[in-house]
C-alpha cells in the first residue's frame, strides 16, 4: 500500500475499544450496534472489523459493565458499503445459528426432552416449595433481613428454576434464595452482595448459573463479594445447561 493509499484507507480517528476482562458476555452491545461491527466470540464481545465500526457509539449506553471506550488510533476508515453488505449477507442467513451474532443465551433453539414421558412424575403432594423468604430478587432484598443470620447462601440466576426441574429439592431446601439476571437487570450485583455477606452470619455460598455466557456476570459478581467480604466462607458454582443438566 503506497502513502496516497494509506492516507484514504487508514487514518487516525475515534473507535470504539472492549475490556475483555470487564465484558460479561451478555451481548447487550452486539445488539446495540446498528452497524453489526460487534460480535461474540468465545463468550466475549469483538469489534469484528475497524471499517464497520461508524465511531458513534450507540453500544456504550448498552454495556451493563463499562467495558466499551472510546479511543482514538490508526484505523481503517468506516465503510459504509461494506457495513450494508454485511448486514445484507447477515438477513439473507438469519436463521442459521452460526449468523447468531447477541448474547449466545438469547440464540433461539428448540429443547427435545425425548425420554420425558418415560420419567415418573412427582406426586404434588411431595413437591412443596422451598423458597424460604420473601422477597427474592437481589435488587429487592434488605440486606440486613433477619432471615440471612446463619444462612446458607443460594445465589441463582432467575433462568435456573426453569431449566432444571429439581431446583427446589436440590438447592433451595435448606437455604435462604436470592436470584438476579445480569444481563436483564443490567447492574453489577457485587455490591449488595458484598453488603448482604459482610453484615451477616453467612454459613455457605452456592451460586446456580446457567451456562450461557451472560450468566458470567452473576458468578463474577458473587466470587468479587466474597472476596471483598474479607470472610473466608465455603463456596461453590454448579452450572446448568440449557437442557436441564448438571455441567459441573
Amino acid at each position: 500500500m503506497n502513502l496516497i493509499e494509506r492516507i484514504i484507507f487508514e487514518m487516525i480517528r475515534k473507535i470504539i475499544q472492549i475490556d475483555e476482562e470487564k465484558c460479561n458476555g451478555c451481548g447487550a452491545c452486539a445488539n446495540a450496534c446498528h452497524e453489526g461491527a460487534i460480535g461474540m466470540m468465545n463468550g466475549k464481545a469483538k469489534l469484528l472489523r475497524d471499517d464497520y465500526c461508524d465511531g458513534l457509539g450507540n453500544c456504550l449506553p448498552a454495556c451493563p459493565t463499562g467495558a466499551i471506550s472510546f479511543v482514538e488510533r490508526e484505523a481503517a476508515a468506516y465503510d459504509e458499503k461494506a457495513v450494508q453488505e454485511r448486514l445484507k449477507q447477515n438477513a439473507m442467513q438469519h436463521s442459521s445459528d452460526s449468523t447468531h451474532a447477541g448474547c449466545p443465551g438469547s440464540r433461539m433453539q428448540h429443547i427435545d426432552h425425548a425420554d420425558a414421558d418415560k420419567i415418573p412424575v412427582r406426586p404434588v403432594s411431595q413437591s412443596c416449595s422451598q423458597l424460604g423468604q420473601w422477597p427474592c430478587q437481589i435488587k429487592l432484598v434488605p440486606v440486613n433481613a433477619p432471615y440471612f443470620d446463619g444462612a446458607k447462601l443460594l445465589i441463582a440466576a432467575d433462568c435456573t428454576a426453569y431449566a432444571y426441574t429439581g431446583m427446589h429439592e436440590d438447592f433451595m431446601r435448606g437455604k435462604i434464595t436470592i436470584i438476579g439476571c445480569p444481563k436483564l437487570d443490567s447492574v453489577d450485583y457485587s455490591e449488595k452482595l458484598t453488603q448482604i455477606i459482610q453484615n451477616n452470619n453467612i454459613q455457605s455460598v452456592t451460586i446456580v448459573r446457567m451456562e450461557v455466557p451472560c450468566c458470567g456476570g452473576l458468578e463474577a459478581a458473587a466470587k468479587a463479594a466474597l472476596k471483598a467480604s474479607g470472610k473466608f466462607i465455603p463456596w461453590q458454582v454448579v452450572t446448568i445447561s440449557i437442557d436441564g443438566r448438571i455441567l459441573d
